[in-house]
């Protein structure tokens, strides 16, 4: 079973050589730390970032430079800062080449819900909502399971939606899973993890062909 860095790491394999990326709030923004050395990737930040590099060391932080999620950020030599407008030009210019998002449910046909629980005071929708229906390629970080032990993975979401229909890979604490028309299709299983446990963790169609790998993080 992966932890909140597991996964990032995981998902850093997803990242290829000349990619621009955007990072979402949460266990994506843990993403640019296990990126490979050898390749040139870009991250950006909806706040008007482009060219973050890994979290800064504990005394090295500057407070003027953050993500989205408010957080410290480093950057990278060449690094820009732009205003929201030239930033969601980017991205709903589709000038991005992988979305990392973190999510509270996913359905089975990609729908995403990540910005709102009901009855809980939000402070606004966020980005969210041009990156889905922007992006092309959507990769989702978070866990299999909520606090209660009950599936995040769902036949159909319960909260409001962020988008319909446009999450392509899911990575969890349990498995690595693409969205298909028939439902989850399970790629990989967390190292030790059976394929038994994530049938039990997942209420979605899971699709299950052949031997399922252990995925190599």
């Amino acid at each position: 079973m992966l932890d909140k860095n597991g996964i990032a790491k995981r998902i850093a394999q997803e990242v290829k050589n000349g990619y621009y990326v955007n990072l979402g709030i949460g266990i994506p923004t843990l993403v640019a730390n296990f990126v490979r050395d050898d390749i040139e990737v870009e991250f950006q930040s909806e706040n008007g970032v482009l060219g973050m590099g890994p979290f800064p060391f504990e005394g090295e932080e500057d407070a003027d430079i953050i993500n989205a999620g408010k957080q410290t950020i480093t950057t990278l030599p060449g690094a820009s800062f732009f205003d929201s407008a030239t930033s969601f030009g980017m991205i709903r210019g589709q000038h991005v080449h992988l979305t990392i998002l973190g999510a509270m449910e996913v359905a089975e046909n990609g729908d995403i819900a990540n910005w709102k629980i009901p009855g809980k005071m939000v402070k606004g929708m966020g980005g969210a909502m041009d990156l889905v229906a922007s992006a092309e390629n959507i990769i989702v970080a978070m866990m299999h399971t909520n606090k209660r032990g009950e599936s995040k993975l769902l036949k159909k979401c319960s909260l409001p939606l962020t988008g319909v229909g446009c999450v392509k890979k899911v990575v969890t604490n349990l498995a690595v899973l693409e969205v298909t028309e028939k439902g989850f299709k399970l790629l990989e299983r967390a190292p030790g993890v059976s394929v038994e446990e994530i049938k039990n963790a997942t209420e979605g169609n899971l699709i299950v062909a052949g031997e399922v790998p252990e995925m190599i993080v």
